[in-house]
């Protein structure tokens, strides 16, 4: 079993940064896809970035716009995102998810079995 934790959530302005964390506990980290979604009232959840066990990356085009960045430090079971020049169309909700050890690296959501709760994050124009 495998608990996430999501921090950094804010209220922000138009043209803020944010860096999102996630915390793992639960054993085979490093052996994980790592995913961060994300889900606003007006959308669909989508993903925003993934990132494998070897630190290969995918990023959501349409989303990303070449804004954001994940990362993982294994030694400190942490993921994380770090988003820069932040629109109103980034407010959502964003989740961190798990796959299992050894999984594909991949943006399908079925593929992570493990999610956090989620924070949020709030852009003002």
């Amino acid at each position: 079993q495998v608990e996430l934790v999501e921090s950094g959530g804010q209220f922000l302005q138009a043209g803020d940064s944010l860096r999102l964390a996630c915390t793992a506990s639960g054993g085979d980290f490093s052996s994980r896809a790592m995913a961060w979604f994300r889900q606003s009232p007006e959308k669909e959840r989508e993903y925003v970035a993934v990132i494998g066990r070897g630190g290969g990356t995918i990023y959501s085009i349409d989303v990303v716009k070449g804004r954001f960045t994940i990362s993982r430090d294994n030694a400190k079971n942490k993921v994380y995102l770090r988003m820069n020049n932040l629109a109103p169309d980034d407010t959502a909700v964003y989740y961190c998810a798990a796959s299992e050890p050894s999984s594909t690296t991949t943006v399908d959501p079925r593929n992570y079995v493990y999610w956090g709760r989620g924070t949020q994050v709030t852009v003002s124009s």
